[in-house]
This record gives structure tokens, C-alpha cells and sequence, in this order.
């Protein structure tokens, strides 16, 4: 290992420690003392902030710090990360405390003028699919640390035109077509519950309950969803369909190939047939076959007050 990259990767290894040995340098990557001992110097040289604690058990340690040390990237990683980085300008709010054009500066001012230059030209060329979304997020950074934390929340949340109080957990956050969504484990109910983070107008850390590890919330999602009297589905499509699937579908449904088929298996309760049958209402010619019989028949309920509409314009 070339001592450039040797220092890049010792500066990952060291950068979320308080304290290291000399001997554990040496033994990582099979270096004599003294030319550990110049890499220690070279790192802080580069700005690590590391300083020696002499004596019998004398060690290293490392102040803290809120700036990450440098790390050196490839031309193609510098590229990569640059382009998913255009994707968060999509949406109003995210759970970290940045500037998209900051962090657009930051990176060209690593890169030379030519480097530069082609990244301006491949921003007109390539582009990531993203939807634009005004809805502000207020508490998003504070749903992601209480997720981390594994903290009881006390949420006030709009439904209609009032707000509502409830004691959850968050586990999951994620984003469709530019809104955010975070899924908690509400007490009161027993049940996890999707709330759409632009609704949520407050999240304070509450003892009301006992919070729960992260790790029971990463099991099977669809055992964690599912209702005792939840109706079971099994949908047949095309492949169009499969990717009708792959562009959008939820923790309650899977896909499986079998003996040359595209099925969808999976499960509704109750209170959500109208919102499955409008889902799969959108395959359209895709679909090969339905079950059970009662989820056909919500499916042609909703196409004749969709065709009653429209007769009405």
C-alpha cells in the first residue's frame, strides 16, 4: 500500500476514535515503528487533531472535532457524489442543516478548472429523476435524531383541521415523490402508524412509555402491518407490471417469479381496501389475474365511480 493511500485510510480509521496506540497502527498495516510514527505526523500536519499522552500507558488521542478530517476521492467518486448530492435539491427540507449550492462550492473548489468545467457540461447532459415538493418539514432532523437515539416522542400532528396527540417511536424514515414520510410504533395503539413528516408540527422526547431497541422494529414489515383479520391478495401481471411494481409498492405486498409468472402476494386491512383497489386499478392491462374475488369486485366498484365522474364533466 502506497503511503497516500495508507494515510487516507488510516485517517477513516482514526477519525470517530478518542485515543489509539502506537502498536495498533504498526499491527493494522504492517509498519515499523518509525514509519509509524511519520504518518502520525503527517496527519497532523494535514490538521487531524491528535496529540500524545506520555507515560506508563501512554496512548494517542484525538481532540474533538466537528470537521471531518480530509479523505481523498477518486475522480469517479468526486462524480458520483456530486450528481446524487443534485437529487436533495428536490425536495424543501431534509434532516441535515445544509445548502445544496454551499455543498456545490465546497466541491468545486476541490477540483481543478478542467475537472470543473466537465462537471458543468455533464450536469446539462445527465440527470436523476427527482419530484419537486414546496411542503416544509420542520422536524425532520429531530425525527431522524430521535430515531437514532431510540427515543419516545410525544408528536402533535394535523388530521383535518385540528391536532392530534400521539406517543410514538420513529424507525423508519423515507421519501416518495419528493414528501417525506416517517413511520413510527404507536403506543396507544400497539401499532406502527405512517405519518407524513410536512403534518407534524411538533416532536419533543417523552418517558410516557418505554422506548423500544431499533432492532424490534427490523424484523418482517409485514408481520409488524398486519392486522389478525387482514385479507390476504394474490395479484398475476405482466412484465410491464413488474416494473409498474418496482417503481412503487408498500411493506404489505412482495413480488415473487414463479414457473414463468409475476405474482403479487400480500395483504390489505381493514379500512384500506379502497386505497389497494385504487393501487392496482393503475396496472391497468398489466394485470393477468385477481384474488381474491371481493378485491375484483372493489376494483370494478371504483372504476364505475370513476366513469360516473367523469361522465359528469
Amino acid at each position: 500500500m502506497r503511503k497516500s493511500e495508507r494515510l487516507n485510510d488510516m485517517m477513516i480509521y482514526l477519525n470517530d476514535k478518542k485515543s489509539f496506540q502506537l502498536k495498533h497502527i504498526m499491527e493494522r498495516y504492517a509498519i515499523s515503528k518509525s514509519t509509524a510514527l511519520r504518518d502520525i505526523g503527517s496527519l497532523e500536519e494535514i490538521g487531524m487533531p491528535i496529540y500524545s499522552k506520555p507515560g506508563r500507558n501512554g496512548h494517542y488521542g484525538i481532540l474533538p472535532n466537528r470537521l471531518l478530517s480530509p479523505i481523498v476521492f477518486t475522480v469517479d467518486e468526486v462524480q458520483a457524489l456530486y450528481f446524487s448530492m443534485q437529487t436533495l435539491s428536490a425536495y424543501q427540507s431534509t434532516p441535515f442543516h445544509l445548502s445544496v449550492a454551499t455543498l456545490k462550492q465546497k466541491f468545486e473548489g476541490c477540483i481543478s478548472e478542467e475537472r470543473k468545467q466537465k462537471l458543468r457540461k455533464m450536469e446539462l447532459i445527465f440527470s436523476l429523476s427527482s419530484y419537486q415538493s414546496s411542503n416544509e418539514c420542520k422536524y425532520l432532523d429531530q425525527i431522524l435524531h430521535m430515531a437514532v437515539e431510540e427515543k419516545v416522542c410525544e408528536i402533535r400532528y394535523a388530521k383535518g383541521d385540528s391536532l392530534k396527540r400521539y406517543y410514538a417511536q420513529f424507525f423508519d424514515i423515507t421519501s416518495a415523490y419528493g414528501q417525506w414520510y416517517a413511520t413510527a410504533y404507536n403506543f396507544q395503539t400497539q401499532k406502527p402508524q405512517v405519518f407524513r413528516c410536512d403534518k407534524i408540527h411538533a416532536v419533543e422526547p417523552s418517558d410516557q412509555y418505554a422506548a423500544k431497541p431499533l432492532a424490534d422494529f427490523l424484523g418482517d414489515a409485514r408481520e409488524m402491518y398486519r392486522e389478525p383479520d387482514a385479507t390476504w391478495f394474490e395479484v398475476e401481471v405482466s412484465g410491464k407490471g413488474v416494473d409498474l411494481f418496482h417503481k412503487e409498492h408498500y411493506p404489505s405486498m412482495a413480488l415473487y417469479h414463479e414457473h414463468g409468472k409475476h405474482i403479487i402476494r400480500g395483504f390489505y386491512n381493514q379500512g384500506e381496501e379502497r386505497f389497494i383497489a385504487s393501487y392496482f386499478l393503475a396496472y391497468g392491462e398489466a394485470l393477468s389475474s385477481i384474488q381474491p374475488a371481493s378485491l375484483k369486485h372493489l376494483m370494478l366498484e371504483r372504476l364505475d365511480t370513476l366513469s360516473s365522474h367523469f361522465h359528469t364533466l
